[in-house]
């Protein structure tokens, strides 16, 4: 599966012709304003000197990287989406991930530059990251140079709030996850294995109350979000596990996979 490759991006007239992909937020049409697009470059351009300047003071070459997609405070939530960066041979950054065709139920991976993943209509322009550790970073960044393996684990069937341990759709943060475990055990060569090496771990799945109503209206409204791979016991208690930029920074630091996020904001 050839990876979507997409050049940095300027002109807001280019940006209009860019295929609607989205994650960590809803799917609302519309085309950048001038505001969106200097205050999304201008993110992009801070995190770029911070993780120059750890390159330059660690060798850090990859990092786990979130952005505020949309406002997830009713869940107790900060960060809506993340995808891995790591620093080119040539020197620019470019982030991996997972992102959704919006009003469909369907995903694709993309390598963009910080440009691109901060030009989207962010909830809040504010970036962080985790540094992996070194072995994490060598395994994950070996892995990234390849695309059949870095898509080998990617799921198409999409929902929004995926069950963590099931394998029917994926979600963006899911898949990069999954794809953390691939690359530290070679031997995860499929979705259930991977979850099976990330429960070995203690990772463990950030928790959704999503009452009744709100599951109902959200499956009729939505073609990407979907409840009906959750436990039944877990769905009709409200109780949604699925994988969450929040979840995801926690076991990192508990796991000994990664420091402490560092954010960034405007």
């Amino acid at each position: 599966m050839k990876l979507h490759l997409w050049p940095v991006v300027v002109l807001a007239g280019l940006l209009a012709l860019a295929p609607p992909a989205q994650a960590g937020r809803s799917c609302e049409a519309g085309k950048p304003t001038a505001q969106t697009i200097e205050k999304g470059l201008t993110l992009a351009e801070r995190t770029m000197q911070a993780l120059d300047a750890e390159h330059a003071r660690s060798g850090a070459k990859l990092v786990v990287l979130a952005r505020m997609g949309q406002n997830l405070s009713a869940y107790g939530l900060r960060y809506s989406h993340l995808g891995y960066a790591y620093k080119t041979p040539e020197g620019p950054w470019r982030v991996a991930h997972k992102l959704n065709t919006c009003g469909t139920a369907e995903s694709a991976l993309y390598r963009q530059g910080l440009g691109e993943f901060f030009l989207d209509d962010l909830w809040q322009y504010e970036a962080a990251w985790v540094v992996p550790t070194r072995e994490v970073q060598e395994r994950l960044y070996a892995l990234l140079q390849d695309d059949g393996r870095t898509a080998a684990l990617h799921g198409k069937a999409y929902s929004i709030v995926s069950y963590a341990w099931a394998q029917k759709y994926q979600q963006s943060n899911q898949w990069a996850i999954e794809t953390l475990a691939l690359a530290m055990e070679p031997a995860a060569g499929t979705r259930e294995r991977a979850q099976a090496w990330l429960r070995a771990q203690g990772y463990e799945p950030g928790v959704l109350t999503i009452g009744p109503l709100t599951r109902l209206g959200g499956r009729i409204g939505s073609a990407n979000v979907a409840f009906d791979d959750h436990p039944p016991g877990k769905r009709f208690s409200d109780r949604i596990e699925t994988v969450t930029v929040d979840s995801v920074f926690a076991w990192l630091a508990r796991a000994r996979l990664g420091g402490a996020p560092v954010a960034i904001r405007l």
